[in-house]
């Protein structure tokens, strides 16, 4: 799928008028809201309601995060053997239930530690499911020549949701009480079911081959496929170790903007959701900016200036009207540049993988990169516990400078302004 050079202007976009692809948009987004309000809701209420120290958020953490790192191989084999609609509306249907459990056990006053890390492990299962299966699905129903158009929306719902969805879930912890807080999360999860469920388009499911291969060899297959790709290997080495850092980082920052910034839920709800604005910039800058500088270029400038914001936080000191607008600014910058660098690797990811592999590779990619935040999340419990939340935070932040050096040194960072040919038109489903 090689890029229009500069000069050639593209076809106008058909993909807003594509009804199948604004109901897998919408929801998706709800869905993203759903599920990034309750990843920070859950371990705020712990904070703040149940009193949990460092170490405990670690480990709630952890257990909300450990689906991706033992499921996700599985989760993509299967997926790529059902119809994506099928698998989105299950997830959908299963968080939505499971968190009203949990908003009627915290309004009962009968919310503890462990149903919330139990809640946490559900929801974060059926989260590999959904998210394995939107990503599939944008290459079953959106034309390849719309794929980047279609990944910058889908991205972009993402990457605002990761901040929207915490500040919104700040905020109702707040000034509300934690079963509505729960409860949002449940909504969205509504939503997002019955906007999948409208989708009509009949699927191009991957031809099964006659006595077809078990999962496992399913799985081999996609794992080689990656291992054998050296662009691909490299997304998977720099997603790890950005995941990794960032997720230890998240844990402290958790108990930093609280504790030692004194900042109340609503001022943690801002400070999350300065990154929103940031992520819309970079879905823009991400459909032009790789096809005028390059690919390569792009990514790397894009996770320097964004991951080495982070490196300013620690020291920050003073009123929180002095910390909220620089930690809003900070945001702000983060939010473009790894919006920049989601949307600009899952062009190259889609265009290097055959059709029917390509939720095998996500959810490879997924593993190898998001498998990596439950140990992030618990080092960062026990970083802070240990030496205290500003140093933790900086020893984090220098972590996840470890990702752009290894795209830097890689074929990422050698990709110019259109991508090299790959397999991503032909089949291959087995």
């Amino acid at each position: 799928m090689p890029s229009p050079s500069p000069s050639t202007s593209p076809p106008p976009s058909r993909l807003w008028r594509d009804r199948s692809f604004r109901r897998l948009w919408a929801g998706q987004t709800a869905s993203q809201f759903g599920e990034h309000t309750a990843v920070v809701v859950l371990p705020l209420v712990a904070v703040v309601t149940l009193g949990a120290e460092a170490g405990q958020l670690g480990a709630l953490r952890a257990a909300s995060q450990a689906p991706m790192l033992l499921l996700s191989l599985l989760v993509g084999a299967w997926v790529d053997r059902w119809r994506t609609r099928t698998v989105m509306v299950a997830a959908d249907a299963g968080r939505a239930v499971v968190l009203g459990a949990v908003a009627v056990a915290a309004f009962t006053g009968r919310l503890d530690l462990v149903s919330l890390a139990v809640a946490a492990v559900v929801v974060g299962t059926l989260s590999v499911f959904f998210d394995v299966a939107y990503q599939a699905s944008a290459v079953r129903l959106v034309a390849r020549d719309e794929l980047v158009r279609a990944n910058s929306a889908l991205e972009g719902s993402r990457s605002a949701a990761q901040t929207g969805g915490p500040a919104l879930g700040g905020v109702l912890v707040s000034l509300l009480s934690a079963p509505v807080a729960v409860a949002s999360g449940a909504v969205f999860f509504a939503v997002s079911f019955l906007s999948v469920r409208g989708i009509r388009r009949t699927e191009s499911v991957p031809r099964r081959a006659p006595g077809g291969s078990g999962v496992w060899s399913r799985v081999r297959d996609g794992w080689r496929f990656v291992v054998g790709d050296a662009a691909l290997r490299a997304v998977c080495v720099a997603s790890a170790a950005f995941q990794f850092a960032f997720s230890a980082a998240t844990t402290v920052y958790l108990l930093f903007l609280p504790r030692d910034l004194s900042l109340s839920g609503a001022g943690v709800g801002l400070v999350l959701a300065a990154v929103g604005p940031g992520a819309l910039v970079g879905s823009v800058l991400a459909a032009r900016l790789p096809r005028r500088f390059g690919y390569g270029r792009v990514l790397v400038t894009a996770a320097v200036v964004g991951d080495g914001v982070w490196l300013c936080v620690p020291a920050l000191h003073g009123s929180p009207a002095v910390t909220v607008p620089v930690l809003c600014g900070v945001g702000l910058v983060f939010g473009a540049g790894g919006q920049l660098v989601n949307v600009t690797v899952m062009a190259v990811r889609q265009t290097l993988t055959p059709d029917g592999m390509q939720a095998r590779v996500a959810a490879t990619v997924t593993c190898v990169g998001m498998g990596a935040t439950p140990l992030g999340s618990l080092l960062g419990g026990l970083l802070a516990e240990v030496w205290g939340t500003r140093p933790a935070l900086a020893v984090a932040a220098v972590g996840m400078l470890v990702s752009p050096v290894v795209m830097a040194v890689s074929p990422l960072g050698r990709l110019r302004r259109a991508l090299p040919p790959g397999s991503g038109g032909s089949g291959g489903g087995e």
